[in-house]
Order: C-alpha cells, then sequence, then structure tokens
C-alpha cells in the first residue's frame, strides 16, 4: 500500500512538473508574424528584410518572417482575408483602400509609416530623353504587376493629361528587379520608380555608363496636385544616388506596413514600442528607413484613427498623439 501510494505521489509531481513546464514553454514561445513584402528585386523586400532582422533582434519575443508577393495589390486582400499578420503597402492602394476608391472602404490598420516616395524615370546617361512629354510613345517599364508603384505613376501621369496604357508603351514587369538591364539594353526607354535607396535606381546609377533622372517640374508638380491633392510635394536630396549631385523635386506618398484589422492590441503595442527603441539601429542598416519614425507615422497617416489602435496607445504614452 505504502509502495502504491509513493508511486502515485510521484506520478502526481511529475504531472505538476510537466504542466509547469508546458506553461513555461507558451511563456517562452515567440509571437510569430508574416510580413508580406513584393517580388525580389525591388524596394519592399529589401526593406522587409531588414525591419525583420532588426525587429527579431530587438526583442526574440517577437519573430517576424517576411513572405515574398505580388506586392501591394495583393498584400492588402491576404491582410484582410487573414493571411498575412503585416504587410508592406505603397501610399496609392493604402489611399485607395482606406477611402473606399473602387471598392469598399478597408478596415485594415497601420502600424508604422515606411518612407516617402518621390516618383520619377530614370534612362541612361547617354539617352536622349530629358523631360516626361520626352517619353510619351516610347517603351517604358512602369514596375511590376501588383506593385504600388503602378498606381504612383498613373496618378502622377493622369495629373498632367496622361494615360498611362495609351500614350506610353507600358510595359509590367514580372520582377521589379528586371527593370535596370532593359533599360541598360534599350528593351526600354526608361524605368519608373521612388524614393531613396530605390534598387533599381541604385542598380542604374551605378551602371558603367551611368544614369539621369527624370521627373515632373515645378509647373508640371502644381498641375498634378491641382488635380490629385494627396499626393505630396517631396524632395530626393542631392547625392542620394552616385553622380546625383543637385536634389530632385517631384510628388509622391509614403509607404507602410499595414496590419490585418485582428491583430491584437498588445502585440501592436509591443511592435510600435520595439520599433520605437530601434529606430536609429534600423535606419543605419537601411538609409531609407531613417524616416521610419513614430513622429513620422503621424504625420503621414491620412487620418488618426486609421492607425493601429494598440500603436496609438503607445504612441499616447510618449507623447507623439495627445
Amino acid at each position: 500500500m505504502r509502495v502504491a501510494i509513493l508511486k502515485l505521489a510521484a506520478l502526481a509531481c511529475a504531472m505538476l512538473a510537466g504542466g509547469a513546464a508546458t506553461a513555461q514553454e507558451k511563456v517562452m514561445s515567440p509571437t510569430i508574424l508574416s510580413l508580406g513584402t513584393a517580388t525580389p528585386g525591388g524596394g519592399f523586400p529589401l526593406y522587409g528584410d531588414a525591419f525583420a532582422e532588426v525587429m527579431n533582434a530587438a526583442d526574440p519575443g517577437l519573430q517576424l518572417k517576411t513572405q515574398n508577393t505580388k506586392g501591394s495589390t495583393e498584400n492588402i486582400p491576404l491582410l484582410e482575408e487573414g493571411r498575412l499578420d503585416l504587410a508592406l503597402v505603397a501610399g496609392e492602394p493604402a489611399y485607395e483602400a482606406f477611402k473606399g476608391i473602387k471598392r469598399a472602404p478597408t478596415r485594415l490598420k497601420i502600424l508604422t509609416a515606411l518612407y516617402s516616395n518621390p516618383g520619377m524615370f530614370v534612362v541612361r546617361a547617354d539617352s536622349p530623353y530629358r523631360t516626361i512629354r520626352d517619353l510619351v510613345g516610347k517603351p517604358v517599364a512602369f514596375g511590376a504587376k501588383g506593385s504600388g508603384l503602378v498606381f504612383l505613376s498613373r496618378y502622377v501621369l493622369d495629373g498632367l493629361g496622361l494615360d498611362q496604357d495609351k500614350d506610353f508603351q507600358a510595359i509590367y514587369l514580372d520582377r521589379a528587379g528586371d527593370g535596370p538591364a532593359m533599360v541598360l539594353d534599350g528593351r526600354v526607354a526608361a524605368l519608373w520608380g521612388a524614393g531613396i535607396g530605390w534598387p533599381g535606381f541604385k542598380a542604374m546609377s551605378e551602371s558603367p555608363g551611368g544614369a539621369r533622372f527624370i521627373a515632373p517640374d515645378a509647373g508640371e508638380i502644381a498641375q498634378i496636385r491641382s488635380k490629385h491633392s494627396f499626393l505630396k510635394p517631396l524632395l530626393i536630396g542631392a547625392n542620394s544616388y552616385p553622380n546625383q549631385p543637385v536634389p530632385i523635386a517631384s510628388v509622391g506618398s509614403w509607404s507602410y506596413i499595414v496590419t490585418r484589422e485582428t491583430l491584437p492590441d498588445e502585440v501592436a503595442y509591443r511592435l510600435a514600442k520595439t520599433l520605437h527603441g530601434a529606430e536609429a539601429t534600423l535606419g543605419v542598416k537601411l538609409a531609407q528607413a531613417r524616416e521610419t519614425t513614430a513622429s513620422n507615422t503621424v504625420a503621414a497617416a491620412p487620418e488618426l484613427s486609421m492607425i493601429h489602435p494598440g500603436v496609438l496607445a503607445y504612441f499616447r504614452e510618449i507623447g507623439v498623439v495627445k
């Protein structure tokens, strides 16, 4: 009888120990989040990989796993369907989704603003093309199918009274990284892109023959904004790319990391707090990520209500939002 009691006691202890271990494992298990980016060779995968690496290092309890997608137009429905937790979305498709343009308004939320996207074309340095009008009728690579860059170019050109598909020989890429080679070998006259540190612009600028940028002039910027006022005047500083000695003025918008509607407030709060503490590290890792700040997120969001409630709670703690 005594042996039986001892065996039962040992079994109970083992079960209690096992239960404690299981509870501890649950506490220690990282929060795994999927992060949708875009096609290889573009700016979103470059940023997404750097963002995930810095965030994972700053908070090992968070594990962001990047996933290549077709870009903004695929990321939005994937988030709405709950098949992604987070995703990078360009300003124009985000604007249309939030405002319900050509669709029902989305209930997705902004985690953070990434960086501003002044849009412009790049051509070979020996190209005869010097203005946007010079490119009319020419083959132009406007970016990857589903990319937010395609949305931006449509708005910019529409503001100038031009139709992207009718007034140009528009080419849409399967991979964003294919564009520079097409300009360099003459298959297209120009490549459309946006922002600082964009891989396509970097590849063109560093090519043996060099490159030249074409952006709207001051009159064209005013014309574009008179029709599409949500596009903001933006500047690419001098020497942002090799052999670019003077600043380039253009128009564009901000890209975001957007969350699924059901992302818990406590997870969004933790992400915002971790990111705020890692802003400097992320900026050192990737030049364009220097614009990824709490204050820029508040300024870039079309409305505060579009920022995730968990993020807003953290912003109120640090005084960025009242």
